[in-house]
């Protein structure tokens, strides 16, 4: 290392006797992935980008941003876990979602300082450090240059990071090649520091093959086991993860670490409250990390969340963000909220969905270095301190949806935040490949998102949840959706019933509203598609133009009056024996499916589809019947607020929890299989 060079380092350095905690390790795909590389590492040169919705040009006009470019990605520089290979005369730079250092939700959460970065190289080579502004602006922090080879360090202030911003770190070869031996952040370690360990909760319902290469990651993540006491599976289905090929083996290698529970199926809801109830119970772990069955693990991000929650001030909530599974460079969501005036969950305002890296990467994505706040994340990937599980309770006994979200709320009522970690994520299947809100889950958005606007709406009769609810029946009616119009019908009955029902039609609901789904033409879908009628069009559109989108609140009213219009005029004979046109999936929309008689409706996986059928009498009796319902929940609200609300603790408590568990297995007794000895693979 040169003269200058350490004498730059050391103008930084604090303390020579700071004991420092490695809290984000700079680590590398190796297996070849062209299409997670821009998560890791970026190889293109950074734009100056302007963030189109802050400022203007001077003529008025948004300035659109620059977008980067992918097509320098070298998958043949990286030659290990955390080491990337430089010919003579290159560059790159680890400013990316994994391996930039999210400075600005440390400096919110904990009360660290500063950070130190580490690079470790085996040649000359230079280091230039950077971070940036909330506003997405880099800045040139520092240059680190060694003639030799060795390790680079530096010690970095975080005060300037209250609104957002990011550290990272480009390395630049010179006339050699050389390579990155490893790179890290660490920070200060408080006097008497202990590390907090975690079980991980993983609920599962007919995907053994998924649950056993989770067990097979974990099992060869050697720095992942460190820190964790138990992976608790959850199996709640009849292709049991013990029969899967492989389990013996990798369940072997985790040992003790492994714990296989059995239980009949209660949803996400229940398999992830049976984790929770596990991991408290057992007393080992500072943490419950709750985790998807069939999504991919980036375990760094694991460490990560654990080691974040090991210095935030008070306990707090650490979520992942998910990748979208099947375009492995979109992020899904970089945050939630929760719209309390029609209370319903979204992406933070000051995001956007569906951000691809692989077009425009960190560097370039100026609203991405804000700071985001949030009020819940997602149970694919969240790590719950037991201390807060232990004060607040386990999830709502809801089977799915809302669970989550609820959750957040209530921690957040307790003074508990959430925070969604970058660097922390999962790849998992994202809502576009499916429809949930027509299927048999259209009764669990409804009945749950009630509930939790009756315990947490700070709005008189809900804000719009009334309003909103009724359009939605109003929208599936038009669509000739009636299968999901009764669930929804059937939700809102039985949140009329009270909180009392919820423990008790957990273990029976989904059968319920399987069979009586099923009676529906609209929800009967046929994998042969040839099957059905050949399409005949009674009557051509008008003038020969399909009906597009309403573009503002009076036309969508004028298209839903026409379409209510409809309702009393006969159908035509021939739509129920031929169907009338094809929709896509992706088309089906009120609007559209209004102006038919009937059609054939593809399913949102693509694998078949369904033919709907206009009913006049459905309509008019389920019309009635939602408008019936909803007057009575909006007479009734304020007594069934205050029981939901009275009764949260308790039907959220470890006790009711475990008498339903109970329920559930086979003989009447919490059963899960004991944790084997790596030694003794049989368990004898």
């Amino acid at each position: 290392m040169s003269t200058v060079a350490q004498n730059e380092i050391d103008r930084d350095v604090t303390s020579v006797d700071t004991d420092w905690q490695t809290v984000h390790r700079v680590v590398l795909p190796t297996d070849g992935d062209m299409d997670t590389l821009p998560l890791y590492v970026d190889f293109n040169s950074a734009q100056r980008v302007i963030d189109d919705r802050s400022r203007t040009s001077r003529t008025g006009a948004s300035a659109g941003a620059v977008i980067g470019q992918t097509a320098n990605q070298r998958s043949d520089f990286i030659v290990g876990r955390r080491q990337v290979r430089l010919p003579e005369y290159n560059r790159v730079s680890f400013g990316t979602y994994f391996n930039a250092f999210p400075a600005s939700y440390w400096r919110a959460h904990t009360d660290v300082e500063q950070v130190r970065l580490s690079v470790e190289v085996d040649a000359e080579a230079t280091v230039i450090v950077y971070r940036s502004s909330p506003r997405g602006t880099s800045n040139r922090v520092e240059s680190l240059h060694t003639d030799a080879g060795g390790v680079l360090t530096i010690d970095l202030p975080l005060k300037q990071f209250g609104d957002g911003g990011w550290y990272w770190f480009d390395l630049v070869s010179h006339g050699k090649g050389v390579t990155l031996v490893k790179a890290e952040w660490a920070v200060p370690t408080p006097e008497n520091f202990v590390p907090g360990t975690v079980s991980i909760a993983v609920t599962t319902f007919n995907r053994p093959d998924f649950c056993v290469r989770h067990l097979t990651t974990f099992a060869e993540s050697p720095d992942l086991l460190e820190v964790l006491d138990r992976l608790i599976i959850t199996d709640q289905g009849n292709k049991r993860v013990r029969d899967e090929e492989g389990f013996e083996k990798a369940a072997a290698v985790l040992g003790t670490k492994f714990k296989l529970v059995e239980q009949g199926n209660l949803g996400g809801s229940g398999g992830f409250a049976r984790g929770m109830f596990e991991t408290v119970n057992e007393g080992e772990s500072d943490y419950c990390l709750l985790l998807d069955d069939d999504v991919m693990v980036e375990t760094e991000g694991v460490l990560r969340a654990v080691q974040f929650a090991d210095f935030t001030r008070t306990p707090t909530i650490v979520g992942g963000h998910m990748f979208n599974l099947y375009e492995r460079s979109v992020l899904h969501t970089f945050g939630e909220s929760i719209n309390e005036w029609r209370f319903y969950w979204g992406p933070n305002q000051e995001t956007k969905e569906a951000h691809d890296f692989s077009a425009s990467n960190l560097r370039t994505t100026p609203w991405m270095h804000r700071r985001v706040d949030v009020d819940f994340n997602g149970w694919w990937m969240c790590l719950i301190p037991t201390k807060i599980i232990r004060e607040i309770g386990l999830a709502l006994p809801v089977f799915i949806k809302w669970d989550d979200a609820e959750f957040g709320i209530r921690a957040k009522r307790q003074g508990y935040k959430t925070v969604s970690l970058p660097g922390a994520a999962v790849w998992h299947m994202p809502w576009t490949e499916k429809d949930d809100t027509i299927d048999w889950q259209a009764y669990f958005h409804q009945r749950n998102r009630w509930i939790a606007a009756m315990i947490y709406s700070p709005y008189k009769k809900g804000g719009n949840l009334m309003k909103e609810s009724f359009a939605v029946d109003v929208r599936h009616l038009l669509s000739m959706q009636y299968s999901a119009v009764e669930l929804r019908l059937e939700g809102l009955e039985d949140v009329l019933k009270g909180p009392g029902h919820l423990h008790e039609t957990i273990k029976t609901k989904l059968p319920e509203i399987r069979k009586r789904r099923a009676e529906f033409t609209d929800a009967k879908v046929s994998t042969d598609v040839g099957a059905f009628p050949p399409v005949r069009r009674v009557r051509p559109p008008k003038r020969g133009i399909q009906p597009v989108a309403p573009q503002n609140m009076r036309t969508a009213f004028a298209k839903a009056v026409t379409g209510a219009i409809r309702q009393v005029v006969p159908v035509r004979g021939n739509a129920l024996e031929n169907p009338e046109a094809i929709v896509p999936a992706m088309d089906a929309r009120w609007w559209r499916l209004s102006q038919l008689d009937s059609a054939l409706v593809s399913s949102a996986d693509g694998t078949g589809a369904s033919w709907y059928q206009r009913d006049n009498a459905k309509f008019r009796e389920m019309i009635a019947r939602s408008l019936k319902l909803h007057k009575e929940l909006l007479l009734n609200w304020d007594s069934l607020s205050e029981q939901y609300r009275a009764e949260l603790p308790n039907f959220t408590s470890p006790e009711a929890w475990k008498e339903t568990f109970a329920a559930m297995s086979s003989d009447g007794s919490l059963v899960s299989e004991p944790s084997k000895d790596a030694n003794d693979p049989a368990g004898k």
